[in-house]
């Protein structure tokens, strides 16, 4: 509640100026006082018929004027092909296929550790500091998973480095507690209270020894972390990632150049945490 007072000789002099404040102060005085009631009870008010609606408290939802704008990042590389190992008159080009595919993963490999680490968009750089928590004692217990899991809804999975999650666990088996593990994609991967941990090498690990676990809900109907990228490529063979022939030079070879978009977004702060400084040698 905002309270404002004024002296009596403001007052005064405003109401000298103001006809109508005047009449309307004089009005607010001459009304019957609001029934005084003791501490605990109330002062119930029953009429019948229509008196008018009542005034009800507006509210607001908080807004970001100047929203952050995304700017995707791109990953390119060029794969250069002898064209000794390539038909270029209408048979198939396996050999080409398999090195273009190399190379595609190659280039997931890459926007795995940009999604993670990059200054801008990265996960361990865009998590709130209301959702980064510490450990309890420098391993990563079952205390500090239910923190971490504990601080949001409909978490999907974690996200760890292996080493971590031997050290998940090493200590779990320490206290004598056995989690099950879930199916993902067809394969048991370990899992925290039936949501998975899923294993990215790309999360680092510290001179000192120590690393970060993060917990993500997903989605954009969830308010989760998305995925963004560009579509519509020329020559795109996957969502934002395409692939496109730039002729022969005159030593032979083949030139493709291949380009990735990606970017991530945190919708809600709460859609991302972190568990910091986990100790994975101990």
């Amino acid at each position: 509640m905002i309270v404002l007072s004024l002296p009596r000789e403001a007052i005064e002099e405003l109401t000298e100026r103001s006809e109508a404040l005047r009449a309307h102060l004089e009005e607010y005085r001459a009304a019957p006082a609001p029934p005084r009631t003791r501490h605990g009870e109330a002062a119930i008010e029953v009429a019948s018929g229509h008196g008018g609606e009542p005034v009800l408290p507006g509210t607001f939802v908080d807004y970001e004027a100047s929203p952050r704008e995304y700017e995707l990042a791109v990953t390119q590389t060029i794969l250069r092909v002898h064209s000794r190992v390539a038909d270029l008159y209408g048979e198939p080009m396996d050999q080409v296929e398999q090195q273009l595919r190399l190379t595609i993963e190659e280039v997931r490999e890459r926007q795995e550790h940009e999604l993670i680490n990059n200054r801008d968009f990265g996960l361990l750089h865009n998590a709130d500091l209301r959702q980064r928590i510490q450990t309890l004692g420098g391993p990563p217990t079952p205390a500090d998973m239910d923190e971490l899991l504990a601080r949001r809804r409909k978490t999907r999975f974690f996200l760890a480095h292996p080493k971590t999650i031997a050290a998940i666990g090493r200590e779990c088996t320490r206290r004598g507690v056995y989690p099950a593990p879930v199916e993902v994609e067809g394969r048991r991967v370990h899992a925290w209270r039936g949501v998975p941990i899923l294993p990215s090498d790309k999360i680092p690990i510290s001179p000192t020894g120590t690393s970060s676990i993060l917990a993500l809900r997903t989605g954009e109907d969830d308010q989760g972390v998305v995925g963004l990228h560009r579509t519509g490529l020329e020559g795109e063979v996957r969502p934002g990632l395409a692939v496109r022939f730039t002729g022969i030079d005159d030593r032979g070879l083949l030139t493709y150049l291949v380009s990735a978009y990606q970017s991530a977004a945190v919708l809600v702060p709460d859609a991302l945490g972190v568990l910091e400084n986990v100790e994975i040698a101990r």
